[in-house]
């Protein structure tokens, strides 16, 4: 009998390898999570961007594409999150469907709903895939039965928990800007820099308002701040891999010399509350804008398509509040600290050199 036993386990694991069914946080929650903000970025994210540049220079046609790419925001993240799990072609084009339920149904915290769904779906059509002789029409039917019976049961619940928490930040954001300010800015900015996604965070968050604002304040204090203060390191590639690419790059330094995160981090605790408590930045265009910083400037711009959406009357205070909270500040602060910590040895050098 304890042979039985000890057999079954050997065989189970050996089958899920076989799926490539690796059952690990990185894989659900880092590459996943990962692909599916990048889901987002393709059509959510840069549909809003087509939309609103179309409006604005009155070119009908942009804005048709921006609300072609919105409308598949819930496909495009399931598809992504199943990419990422290594789904073979069945499964893979059966998220279509589970996204669309997913999202649909899962209302403001659509994304978070995809997320768990789409998951779970795609793991369970992998493990029937190619099982059959009739897999042509088992593996769509268990990726898509399966997906789309857990959105109709939960999907609402998972998306009106992830609104409610969404809220109850942004309500405390309100009620408290600067230390909220201070909270927000420094989590989602880590998160940035982080191997996960915080656009998918504050996507499925829909973290917006003022928060949004922070969040925008903590990203961008890790992208222009690491860039800027580990120029001497990676000279202009550097500045533009980091500036306008991502905080990421960092990762491998950051676990040599953690000390090295300590710059961006402190700016981030100053720009949020700037942000909140004295520029009132808002962010009330697409709730994946909060987490995005300066990356392809889509912080900055869903910071504006937010002051086109309000109808709100675009001031000089506006645009400075926005370049400081961005840009400058960052640059100037986290280059500070930089030069601080490099002269008590905190910083060496090389410990911010990346291999670009």
């Amino acid at each position: 009998m304890s042979e039985t036993n000890e057999k079954k386990p050997g065989k189970v694991k050996a089958f899920l390898e076989r799926k490539n069914i690796e059952i690990s946080w990185k894989r659900y929650l880092i590459d996943a999570m990962g692909a599916m903000a990048s889901g987002l970025f393709a059509s959510l994210l840069i549909g809003t961007i087509l939309k609103t540049l179309g409006e604005q220079i009155g070119v009908k046609v942009l804005v048709e594409m921006g609300v072609y790419a919105m409308g598949v925001a819930g496909p495009a993240m399931a598809v992504a999150i199943a990419y990422a799990l290594k789904a073979p072609n069945l499964v893979l084009f059966s998220m279509l469907a589970v996204g669309s339920a997913s999202n649909t149904l899962g209302g403001a915290g659509g994304p978070l709903a995809v997320l768990i769904i789409a998951i779970v779906a795609t793991e369970l059509g992998k493990l029937v895939s190619k099982e059959t002789k009739i897999d042509i029409l088992v593996t769509p039917l268990v990726s898509i039965g399966s997906g789309v019976l857990l959105a109709m049961a939960i999907a609402p619940s998972i998306g009106k928990g992830a609104s409610s928490f969404g809220k109850l930040i942004m309500w405390a954001t309100d009620l408290q800007p600067f230390l909220m300010g201070i909270l927000v800015s420094v989590i989602v900015g880590i998160a940035l820099t982080l191997p996960i996604s915080s656009a998918a965070i504050c996507a499925a968050l829909s973290l917006t308002g003022f928060a949004g604002g922070a969040a925008v304040a903590g990203c961008c204090a890790q992208m222009v701040g690491f860039a800027v203060m580990s120029y001497r390191e990676n000279k202009v590639g550097g500045l533009i891999s980091q500036g306008l690419g991502t905080s990421m790059l960092q990762m491998g330094n950051i676990v040599k010399n953690p000390r090295i995160w300590i710059a961006p981090i402190l700016t981030s605790a100053i720009t949020g509350p700037l942000a909140t408590c004295v520029f009132k930045m808002k962010m009330n265009g697409a709730a994946i804008s909060s987490g995005m910083g300066t990356c392809g400037l889509v912080g900055p711009l869903g910071v504006y398509t937010g002051w086109i959406n309000d109808g709100i009357k675009i001031t000089a205070f506006n645009w400075i509040g926005l370049i400081l909270i961005c840009i400058v500040l960052p640059a100037i602060l986290t280059w500070i600290f930089g030069i601080i910590f490099r002269k008590i040895g905190w910083i060496k050098e090389g410990d911010l050199k990346l291999d670009v």
